[in-house]
Order: structure tokens, then sequence, then C-alpha cells
């Protein structure tokens, strides 16, 4: 069994784009319940639902947060910038699916763009997270 929970984190660059990262939070076996991570001090949730037509351009997350996706499927996409602000190739455009969690770290500069590819609403959880939280030093693996 894995000793990890993979998620993808959104990050912003020093240019002010964003980019994925894949990072690992480590779990220790905790016999019949399971494996766990250790507790990350969070602050408010969110409970969210989106129409079929959702597609919001490019936009900074409000706050450092997890976002746990339930349902449906979204496209993110993220950008690499130069030193003015433009965009540098390609975005990169991943999918994400039920079951799969975001950590949404691009408070500054202009952000991801997300788009609903799913028929029909879409719920997900957004969960704020304390300052230092999951922080990327403390993470098992990032690639």
């Amino acid at each position: 069994m894995p000793d990890v929970f993979r998620l993808t984190r959104i990050v912003s660059t020093a240019a002010g784009g964003t980019r994925f990262v894949t990072a690992d939070v480590p779990l220790t076996d905790q016999g019949v319940i399971g494996r766990m991570s250790d507790a990350a001090d969070a602050g408010t949730a969110q409970f969210r639902e989106t129409d079929d037509d959702y597609d919001w351009d490019y936009h900074p997350a409000p706050a450092r947060q997890l976002i746990l996706l339930l349902d449906g499927e979204i496209e993110i996409a993220c950008t690499e910038r130069d030193a003015d602000g433009q965009p540098v190739g390609s975005p990169d455009v991943r999918r994400f699916g039920p079951g799969e969690v975001l950590l949404v770290e691009d408070v500054d500069g202009h952000g991801h763009k997300t788009r609903q590819l799913s028929a029909g609403p879409r719920r997900s959880v957004f969960v704020t997270l304390a300052a230092g939280a999951l922080a990327a030093g403390a993470l098992a693996a990032e690639a």
C-alpha cells in the first residue's frame, strides 16, 4: 500500500505565472483505521456547486486552500509568464475529476484558468489552510 497521499499543487512563479507541482503528503500506518497524515491546521470550509457552463478566466486563488473535487470533471490551465507579465509558451492544461485534491497556492500573479468539462452540476469543497499548514518543505516529494 502507498504511504503517501498524492495531490496537485498550483503555485505562483516569480514572474507572476503559475505552474503545476505534484506533491505527496506522507501517511503513517495507524493500524485498523488505515494510513493517516499529520493534521494540517485549517481555517474555513465552503461547499460549492457550479453549473456545466462554468468557465472562469485567469484568476488568483482567494486564499491558500485545498479543493476537494467530489464529482464532475474540470480543466485547469497554468501559464508561465516573463518578467513583463506576458505568457511564455503554451499553457499547461490538465484535467481533474472526482476524488482528486488540489492544493491551490497561486494567491499572487495572474493565477489559473478553470473550466468545467462535465455536464450538470459539479460539487467541490474548499478548505482554507492556516499559515504553514502543508508547507512545501513538509511534503514527501515534489516533481
